[in-house]
């Protein structure tokens, strides 16, 4: 006989028939809620990942737990779901966030609201439940003083809207080692000591120098606790069981203390044997070079690859042969959405003096306003304006403009010629890329 099914509810019935629930990633009673696994389902679900066993929800679990992680679920309320489809108990859209910090220079870790695991079911889409979601979260984190909300997104139309704008961008690359890589300045690439390490090393180590190299590099977030993991390949998001073939090289200064480290995975192609970084972490420009160098060394290597490289990268101008250095792909990586307009703007550095005076459009309401921002020796104090028509505008634009301008990844004027800010005053795009001109390009290391 044939199964019968339930009809499927009319989900038209009702103009919102979700609920939003919120609560933490964490164990409970030494195991992971069934609420909480369901969402993992849900989010594996929508990144088309593996179906997840016991041991990997309770691996993630632990994990996001260390973070602080709060996880948000869309369930269908007032429904019967068809008899062998997934039940009301299993989120239809997911979201998530924790908290760490975002380099701003001159030393400044600010505080950044991390979004993660945003999710909608494909049945369920154009309901309005990530506009929802987003509204909310963004709304609570600015209540709870968060300047700046963060996220690297999979695709790249779909947060605009909710005034996040690409502050930083990743490039892939290829470099050419067959024969082993030269270097215009040698001594530059022989500081210090590179040694091979068992990957459980970085595993130990990754959190202490990750610190380091964030406190150092602008435009740095701060990582998840499984990266520790993914550093070493021993876990990953999707992948809960070690990868076999992960190898590890240290760099040690000249005192004899870890400053960097580079994992690598090769991949045996008889054609074009190359070599992947799975991560790399280097604290100064000598461990950098160093481990490079090593990687240049590797026998029976034709090219490394590397997803994570920075756009302005100091070995593309340390090879002799600069054109054995490749970029395949430069895409956006960090999405910043300004929150707190005066916070933001007063917490970086800026390199000349000045006056200059903002509108900022937000249709969220969260940054907008009129705003003076006024430098003296590098440090902003910047002034709510009244609306009333009394004070003028020199430079008009949407926080998602301001966003991205907020690190100096792109200028002013650039956004100007795509018609996407507005001069108001003379010369004030020019004064604007003046005061906001960073002093090295921002590179974030760090997906989430």
């Amino acid at each position: 006989m044939p199964q019968s099914y339930e009809p499927a509810i009319n989900r038209q019935s009702r103009s919102f028939p979700y609920e939003l629930r919120s609560f933490p990633s964490r164990l409970v009673g030494g195991k992971v809620p069934a609420e909480l696994a369901k969402w993992m389902q849900a989010v594996t679900l929508g990144f088309h990942g593996d179906t997840l066993g016991d041991a990997e929800i309770e691996l993630y679990a632990t994990s996001a737990e260390v973070d602080g992680q709060v996880v948000t679920g869309a369930y269908l309320i007032d429904a019967n779901a068809p008899a062998g489809a997934w039940g009301p108990a299993y989120p239809v859209a997911t979201y998530a966030y924790h908290r760490k910090s975002l380099n701003v220079g001159a030393g400044t870790l600010l505080p950044v609201h991390q979004i993660t695991g945003v999710t909608v079911r494909p049945s369920h889409r154009r309901r309005g439940l990530l506009r929802a979601m987003m509204g909310s979260d963004l709304a609570q984190a600015k209540a709870a003083g968060i300047p700046i909300a963060a996220l690297t997104a999979s695709e790249a139309t779909i947060y605009g809207r909710f005034g996040f704008g690409v502050a930083t961008d990743n490039s892939t690359i290829e470099v050419t080692v067959k024969g082993g890589l030269d270097f215009i300045v040698p001594a530059a690439v022989h500081r210090g000591v590179v040694e091979i390490a068992d990957v459980s090393t970085v595993r130990d180590l990754h959190n202490e120098i990750f610190a380091r190299v964030h406190a150092t590099t602008y435009g740095s977030i701060g990582r998840q606790d499984m990266y520790r993991l993914s550093a070493s390949g021993e876990a990953n998001y999707g992948l809960a069981k070690p990868m076999k073939n992960i190898r590890a090289a240290l760099h040690y200064d000249d005192a004899g203390t870890v400053n960097g480290y580079v994992t690598y995975r090769p991949r045996r192609d008889k054609k074009r044997p190359s070599v992947e970084i799975i991560d790399f972490l280097a604290v100064d420009d000598a461990a950098y070079l160093a481990l490079w160098n090593y990687l240049g060394s590797l026998d029976l290597i034709d090219v490394i690859t590397w997803d994570s490289a920075p756009v302005v990268d100091p070995l593309e101008w340390a090879m002799a042969a600069k054109r054995l250095y490749k970029r395949t792909l430069t895409e956006d990586h960090l999405w910043l959405r300004i929150l707190d307009t005066p916070g933001a703007l007063a917490a970086r550095e800026y390199p000349v003096d000045g006056t200059l005076t903002i509108h900022v459009g937000d249709p969220l309401g969260h940054a907008s306003g009129i705003f003076r921002i006024t430098v003296v020796h590098g440090k902003a104090t910047v002034t709510r304006c009244p609306e009333d028509g009394s004070v003028e505008s020199e430079l008009s634009m949407g926080v998602s403009e301001l966003s991205s301008l907020y690190l100096g990844g792109v200028s002013a004027h650039t956004l100007q010629k795509a018609g996407r800010i507005r001069e108001e005053s003379p010369r004030a795009v020019a004064r604007f890329d003046a005061m906001f001109a960073a002093a090295e390009a921002p590179h974030c290391m760090t997906d989430f």
